[in-house]
């Protein structure tokens, strides 16, 4: 699944720099995840590095999508 950010984000951009897709942009009011570049970070960390630094816990599950999407999705990229 790629991840979301909901209206509780504070736009700190802590977010931004930990993305190995740079999936993550400042939009008008909160920052924004680009669902066609997230991974969740799968095929370059365990877990999604954007929820562990993100002080206001406000990026969620989004679209559901199978571990090999997301692989595939993170292929496509780099």
């Amino acid at each position: 699944m790629s991840l979301k950010i909901n209206d509780d984000c504070t736009s700190c951009d802590a977010c931004v720099s930990v993305c190995p897709n740079t999936a993550i942009t400042a939009g008008d009011v909160i920052y924004l995840i680009d669902a066609d570049r997230c991974t969740e970070c799968v095929g370059a960390e365990d877990t999604p590095q954007c929820q562990m630094v993100c002080p206001a816990d406000c990026i969620v599950e989004g679209e559901k999508e199978s571990q090999d999407q997301l692989m595939a999705k993170f292929k496509a990229l780099h």
